[in-house]
């Protein structure tokens, strides 16, 4: 079969798939996206280039919508020419975040379009306003409406969607649930299995050295900032450095934003350490940055206590790995951990905008071995129970089966559990 897989930063949220359709014979696969130094032995790379940036002095309103439809443009023209090549996919893969998709209908009509939904915004009650330190000001309320126009119009256009969680899920209007579909992603339970040994090895990681004696924290970010806790963590952190002295913390994540507002100047880093001046010691708080992926497994092994903290928003991949390396997880008590983890039966749950609990679930399991290897194996079991790689692409190709032979609609697909 022939699949066309769109994402402006390939691999994306792809790469499981990607994997699973190389393997099987008889499958071509062709994906669309900007130029990056990422490469997958048999999938098709076709690059595309924003013609330039949004207009000058547009309303910021409409600067996001604007960047979509010159995607949607770019990506049709790159479209056009595997067209003109004599390539036409049996289904469109890709995700609805960017535009991507938008002008796909014309260029490869009858063809079947399934969108990855990743989030819909609401003016309160999920991310925004959340955390009272970052108040959203009036002002900025035709942006975040402005920011589901491409989700809008995506919806509008037919075909049919797909998203990871349930918590995601119910952030469409129950209009749009009737056309996504859950499909979890998996993890890879082989690659990310528990290794009890790794506690017994020394274990370094840019400057930080754990010794077999240390208690080891851990807290894994694509950047460190806001939206994933990083600011309640570094509060917590006194605390547990003054109730452990064994204890030693290392942070993974760039100094980037990924989410929300970016600071006039500097990092958040930055900022929380001069906050924290004199309360941390830096010879046992170690940040490394981003690791490859190899060491981020290392580290998940060795973890004594993870933390995984997010406003609710999107969950992040790094929580399915913690979850199947078996660490013993302190989460936030929003919505998307709730739906991973169960407070005391799979890991401890905290207030997210309290650092004082997140210090306690951080010492209760340093202090309670019991507890956290108890928490260990129920979370391990956990993600063999419902994040199964095999399990989570059978579903995905049934889903993909459905489209292509179009003799039926999949009907929406709200899970049990």
């Amino acid at each position: 079969m022939k699949y066309l897989v769109i994402h402006q930063n390939f691999p994306g949220q792809f790469l499981h798939l990607l994997h699973h359709l190389r393997a099987e014979d008889g499958n071509e696969v062709v994906f669309i996206s900007e130029p990056n130094d990422n490469h997958l032995p048999g999938v098709r790379r076709a690059v595309y280039r924003l013609p330039r940036g949004a207009t000058e002095g547009i309303h910021p309103a409409a600067r996001e919508f604007e960047l979509a439809m010159l995607r949607a443009g770019a990506v049709a023209r790159a479209a056009v020419t595997l067209r003109d090549l004599g390539y036409r996919p049996d289904i469109i893969i890709g995700h609805h975040g960017w535009g991507e998709l938008l002008e796909l209908g014309d260029v490869f009509p009858g063809v079947p379009v399934l969108g990855y939904y990743e989030f819909f915004y609401h003016l309160d009650g999920l991310d925004v306003g959340f955390d009272p330190e970052f108040p959203s000001p009036a002002c900025f309320r035709p942006v975040i409406r402005a920011k589901n126009a491409v989700n809008l119009q995506a919806l509008a256009g037919g075909g049919w969607g797909q998203t990871p969680t349930l918590f995601q899920w119910n952030t469409y209007p129950a209009w749009a649930r009737e056309r996504i579909t859950l499909v979890r992603e998996g993890v890879d339970l082989a690659a990310c299995a528990p290794d009890p040994t790794a506690f017994r090895r020394r274990l370094r990681i840019g400057d930080a050295v754990i010794a077999p004696g240390d208690r080891l924290v851990t807290y894994i970010a694509r950047d460190l900032e806001p939206y994933r806790g990083f600011h309640v963590f570094m509060r917590a952190l006194p605390r547990i450095l003054r109730a452990r002295p064994d204890a030693r913390v290392v942070l993974v994540g760039g100094d980037g934003v990924s989410y929300g507002a970016r600071l006039p100047s500097g990092t958040w880093r930055d900022r929380l350490l001069a906050e924290l001046a004199g309360r941390i010691d830096p010879d046992r708080v170690h940040f490394v940055g981003k690791v490859k992926y190899d060491t981020f497994r290392a580290l998940l092994r060795r973890s004594d206590a993870h933390v995984y903290l997010t406003y609710p928003f999107v969950a992040s991949w790094s929580l399915r790995e913690a979850m199947a390396t078996g660490c013993a997880i302190v989460g936030s008590d929003t919505a998307p951990v709730r739906e991973f983890l169960s407070d005391g039966r799979t890991g401890r749950l905290v207030p997210f905008l309290d650092p004082a609990r997140i210090a306690d679930g951080v010492l209760e399991l340093l202090d309670d071995r019991g507890l956290a290897t108890r928490l260990r194996r129920a979370v391990r079991r956990e993600a063999e129970r419902t994040l199964d790689m095999e399990d989570c692409m059978t579903r995905y190709r049934t889903l993909i089966d459905s489209l292509v032979r179009q003799d039926a609609a999949p009907g929406p697909a709200r899970p049990s559990a």
